[in-house]
């Protein structure tokens, strides 16, 4: 009997499980079946996406280091310490990952580019450091960014929460400073972390697509990438390029995910 029972059990459960799997698997496949090898190899011969999947590679590296460079410090700071106001840090930093992109996108536009009490941000970063930032690959950058940085931070932070903390406070009894038992003792024991961190900012950057959008544009041979790319695809009506540029970012998606289940997390057994 309880043998029956554990049979009818999984089986309540996996049929329930399945309504999801099943929804993503026919989505991939009807993307599949819809288009052809020769609509997949003529859009990827086109000089505009490839433009725009080479950029997408460089600003969501770019964006994933930024991620990891910046989000690691403030995961440690939420993990190992209370302070006053942490809880309202905490609250900003899952600000993007709640926002609406096209309101983010806004933001980011308001911030850089429209003037503030008769100052300009974006003239600050073309007339003093000598590069503009609107509509140009740094908005790119900075879209991905706002977003995949928080991404980065929650799975640090999570990371740090599992790291036992006793052989810092044991390093520093034996003369090291918190600088160094952080770089010495903490980073070293969080490496997974940081890959699967990396991947994850990484992934997430790729998807962006709203706040590039409004804050970054989707100019050819500058600014597009290739969620925008499939945008620019449908509204010209070419639906075979964008099923084709989709399936491509699958693909690139599916690798993501596959390096975050081995490298990142580890491989069991």
């Amino acid at each position: 009997m309880r043998k029956r029972s554990d049979i009818d059990f999984f089986l309540i459960l996996g049929l329930i499980s399945s309504v999801y799997v099943l929804l993503i698997a026919f989505l991939v496949i009807a993307d599949i079946r819809y288009t052809t090898l020769q609509d997949f190899r003529l859009a990827l011969q086109k000089p505009e996406i490839q433009h725009a999947f080479w950029l997408t590679l460089k600003t969501c590296t770019v964006s994933a280091f930024l991620s990891i460079w910046i989000g690691t410090p403030l995961a440690y700071l939420l993990a190992r310490h209370r302070f006053r106001g942490d809880w309202l840090i905490d609250t900003i930093v899952d600000i993007p990952i709640v926002l609406p992109p096209l309101v983010l996108g806004l933001s980011l536009l308001i911030l850089f580019h429209l003037p503030i009490n008769g100052w300009e941000l974006e003239n600050w970063f073309r007339d003093d450091l000598g590069f503009p930032v609107t509509y140009r690959w740094p908005a790119v950058v900075l879209s991905q960014f706002a977003v995949a940085c928080a991404f980065a931070i929650r799975t640090m932070r999570v990371t740090f929460d599992q790291i036992d903390r006793r052989p810092e406070d044991v390093a520093r009894t034996l003369g090291c400073t918190r600088l160094q038992a952080f770089l010495q003792i903490a980073l070293p024991q969080a490496i997974r972390g940081e890959t699967a961190a990396f991947t994850i900012a990484w992934a997430r950057a790729l998807g962006e697509f709203g706040p590039i959008l409004v804050f970054a544009g989707a100019t050819r041979f500058r600014t597009e990438v290739l969620s925008t790319t499939v945008f620019l695809e449908l509204s010209i009506g070419n639906l075979e390029a964008a099923v084709a540029v989709s399936l491509l970012m699958v693909a690139m998606a599916m690798v993501i995910l596959m390096i975050l289940r081995l490298v990142g997390l580890g491989v069991r057994g």
